[in-house]
This record gives C-alpha cells, sequence and structure tokens, in this order.
C-alpha cells in the first residue's frame, strides 16, 4: 500500500474534482454573494458585471449552453472537448503560437474545456491588458480556424491519452463507471473519447459542431474586476458585439431523464498486472436545484463527504484499507448521481465492499444522531471556500447560478436551509437517495483476485482493460 499511495491520493482527489464536492454552493452564513449587473448586446449575449477595484486585475468567465458532451452526436465522444481546446489552436489573424505567446506575454491565462451540459472558459490578468486580452478571447469564440493540422495534432494527442488512462485504474474507473451507467445516454458520452470515436471524428464534424453550438445567444459571459462599465461595455461591442450565429435553425437543447439503474449491475474490468482494485459505486440523485440538496448534503458529509465520514472512519481510520474513501452528489439539469468509491489491495476487495454496503443499510435504516446532524450543519456552514472570495470564483458562480436558474440568492437560502435541517430529515434522504439493490458497481483491479468477491454480489460482467473503449 505504501508504494502506491501516491496513486491512491491522486485518485481520490481526481474523482473528488470529478464527480462534484459535498456541496458545490458551500459557503459561511456570513457570506453574501453581491448581485452582479445585467447587460444583454443586441446580439443576445449576457454579460454579468461587478466591479471591484481592490486589486488591479480582472477575470472573465464563460459559459455555452448546449456545447458540452450531451450534443455531441452517437459514435463522436470526444468532439465537445476536441472542438473546446482547437478554439486556441488558431483565430482570427492570430495562430495557435501567437495566441499563446500574446497570452504569456501579459502574464495572463485563458482556458477552456467542455462539460456534460455546456463549455466553460475562465481567464485572468491585469487591468491593463484587459482590452487587448478580451479581443483574443473573443477572436477564439468568434472566428476559429479549425486548421487541418491543428486537428490532426489534438486528435493523435487524445489517442495517447487514452492509453495513459488505461495504464492507471484511478483514472480508468471514472471513465468505465460513466459507461456502465448512462449506457447510451449522453451523459454516458466520453470526455476525452475512445480510440473508436476519435479515430471517425473529421474535421468537418469539428465544424459542423460549432456552427450548431457556438451562438452569442446561449453564450453568457461574467466579468468581475477593476473595470469601469462604461469602458467594458466598449469593448464587448466592438468584440463579441459582432458575433453573428451561423444561419440554420436553432437546435433544441434537452436531455433525456437519466436512466435508473434496476438491480445489481456490476462490471469488472481486468487489468491483470494491478495490485490494487478501485471501485466505483452510483446510484440515482437529485437534479440541479432541488428541495432536497441541503438535506441530501448534510446527509453526505456525515456518510462519506468528510474525513470524519463514516465511510472514511471504518475503511481508512479504523481498519486501514484505504488511504481514503469518499461519497458525493453530481447533479445536472435533468438528473443526478450518488457514487461511492476507493480503492484497496486486490486481496482486500471483498472486505471493503462488504463493509460499504452495510453503512449504506445502517444510514437507510437507522438515519444519523441528533448530535451528528449538528456536526454536519456546523461543517458546512462553517466552510468559507477560497473559490467564493476571489473575482473569479464569483464570476464562475454568476454563471452557474444563471445557467441553473438558482437566482443569485441561492447561497442565502440553501445557507438557511441548513441552519434548519433535523435529523428526521437527514434519514429521509439517505431512504430515499441511499441505495439498497439497484446500483452500478465497477471495480478495476486483477480479474484472478477479485471475481471472486464481486461474484458474492450478483452476476458480473467482465471487459478487458486492452478491449477499445470503455
Amino acid at each position: 500500500m505504501k508504494k502506491k499511495g501516491r496513486k491512491g491520493l491522486f485518485f481520490l482527489w481526481f474523482l473528488g474534482f470529478w464527480l462534484g464536492f459535498v456541496s458545490p454552493f458551500q459557503v459561511s452564513a456570513a457570506f453574501k454573494l453581491p448581485p452582479p449587473e445585467k447587460i444583454i448586446l443586441s446580439n443576445g449575449l449576457t454579460i454579468f458585471y461587478l466591479k471591484n477595484p481592490e486589486l488591479p486585475l480582472v477575470s472573465f468567465r464563460l459559459l455555452v449552453a448546449g456545447a458540452g458532451h450531451t450534443s455531441e452526436p452517437s459514435g463522436l465522444d470526444g468532439l465537445a472537448n476536441l472542438t473546446a481546446d482547437l478554439l486556441l489552436k488558431g483565430a482570427g489573424k492570430l495562430s495557435a503560437e501567437e495566441i499563446a505567446e500574446a497570452i504569456d506575454f501579459m502574464g495572463a491565462s485563458f482556458d477552456l474545456s467542455a462539460s456534460e451540459e455546456f463549455v466553460s472558459g475562465s481567464g485572468e490578468c491585469l487591468s491593463e491588458h484587459f482590452p487587448r486580452w478580451l479581443q483574443i478571447a473573443a477572436a477564439c469564440l468568434t472566428s476559429p480556424w479549425f486548421k487541418e493540422e491543428e486537428f490532426k495534432k489534438e486528435q493523435a494527442r487524445r489517442i495517447d491519452t487514452i492509453k495513459a488512462i488505461k495504464d492507471n485504474p484511478a483514472q480508468a474507473v471514472r471513465y468505465y463507471f460513466l459507461k456502465a451507467y448512462f449506457g447510451e445516454h449522453p451523459l454516458g458520452h466520453v470526455a476525452v473519447g475512445t480510440e473508436n470515436s476519435l479515430a471517425k471524428i473529421r474535421v468537418e464534424d469539428v465544424k459542423t459542431f460549432y456552427s450548431r453550438f457556438y451562438r452569442p445567444e446561449r453564450t453568457l459571459l461574467a466579468v468581475v474586476g477593476n473595470i469601469e462599465k462604461e469602458k467594458l461595455l466598449e469593448l464587448l461591442q466592438s468584440s463579441w458585439g459582432q458575433w453573428k450565429a451561423a444561419p440554420g435553425t436553432i437546435p433544441a437543447i434537452k436531455v433525456a431523464s437519466l436512466p435508473l439503474p434496476s438491480g445489481k449491475k456490476i462490471l469488472l474490468v481486468d487489468k491483470p498486472d494491478a495490485t490494487q482494485a478501485y471501485f466505483v459505486l452510483g446510484s440515482p440523485g437529485f437534479k440541479m436545484g432541488d428541495e432536497i440538496s441541503a438535506p441530501a448534503n448534510v446527509m453526505n458529509t456525515l456518510w462519506g463527504g468528510r474525513f470524519t465520514s463514516w465511510l472514511n472512519t471504518e475503511l481508512r481510520i479504523k481498519r486501514g484499507l484505504t488511504y481514503g474513501a469518499r461519497s458525493s452528489f453530481q447533479s445536472w439539469k435533468p438528473g443526478g448521481l450518488f457514487t461511492a468509491s476507493s480503492y484497496t489491495k486486490n486481496e482486500q476487495l471483498g472486505q471493503m465492499l462488504e463493509i460499504t454496503l452495510n453503512l449504506l443499510q445502517k444510514a437507510r435504516q437507522e438515519g444519523f444522531s441528533s448530535e451528528e446532524v449538528e456536526s454536519a450543519r456546523n461543517y458546512i456552514l462553517g466552510q468559507f471556500p477560497p473559490t467564493l472570495e476571489t473575482n473569479g470564483s464569483k464570476a464562475s458562480a454568476y454563471l452557474r447560478l444563471a445557467f441553473y436558474g438558482l437566482g443569485f440568492d441561492y447561497y442565502d437560502r440553501y445557507l438557511a436551509r441548513v441552519e434548519k435541517i433535523a435529523a428526521k430529515e437527514i434519514k429521509e434522504a439517505a431512504t430515499r437517495l441511499l441505495p439498497e439493490s439497484d446500483f452500478v458497481l465497477v471495480v478495476v483491479g486483477k480479474a484472478s483476485d477479485v471475481r471472486q468477491f464481486l461474484k458474492k454480489l450478483g452476476p458480473i460482467q467482465e471487459k478487458k482493460i486492452t478491449d477499445p473503449g470503455f
């Protein structure tokens, strides 16, 4: 275990980052998110603005609704992320190298990435450089080149990335779980793509995806920092305001309801050289903004969301089976997901899974004590995430709250709800959300060592990690 410690810690960080946190909106009760000013340009692009003159910095965030993985055509997994990355590989009058050099020269940053429901972008720079920075960012989003040469470079790099992922079970288990849980549902699209899907994608597919989903009326911007509103409007009108959507019908953005597991679906991915087994167990969660969000997050804090949770206490602190274990919720517009995850030596997997399932049953049947609930409430209310103190984190919050229609007072309402939650409500959340017999369990490990443990839980499916896809 000691030799694998670094891998294990990376696994927990990676899954924690991917699957979400105890709550995406945890703040201290004293925190008040200042509401931004809303500006809408003539082309439909929406901006949220807040002046902060404390430092000579400006933070910028963007969100393009519908340009994420769920909009990819069937069989073209990875197209959304590939498109987002290629936006920085030549645009307007600048080549990929010139874009990178200009950003570096200003000491600035600019990144784009696709998530499930949207593409997001972020950037920071000194106030004096913001006009030039904004011009470059606008060019990348409004007039990308999509050159064949850059496309082929990215395509080849991603195929190599998939090989590296499969060499690391801590990463691979994430993708196998997504495919096993969501199947052909759009949320089952693999962000990085697969060997087969990447080989199918052509530069024409990237151009088509861009023209269909990158539109000003579906784009939200947030600007927070030391810049006057009048100057910002002038800059926006001369750059982003010139963005005209490609002609054609605007595609509807609607994702089907999430699949519901029926019975136990168990997938074993054989990695013959693995000395440790990694697992993710998942079941339905709740959609973004659901009323159960506050009690569910208090419950999850106790069950598996913090270091002193039931799950981590039993698996790590008491028994030393792992360096860590956690559970979390992730939510989208059409629904959500609950997951529990950890890793251990192959020969200890049976013990680990038995404890995990017993803890799920205990929470459903017994709930949590009033003292535990008070502790979790205080834990949540006492957190003051650094991510909500900076200009960039405020800008990100504005876009997220706007996209999900939660209102800029969501934090206040959420925390007020947390403060009043009783043990009875937490038990009700556990009963509704913690799985009993309907769940998906994915394990990546040495099949000859762990197969016996999984067969005790029910029929299993098997794959080889060397097989194409996930």
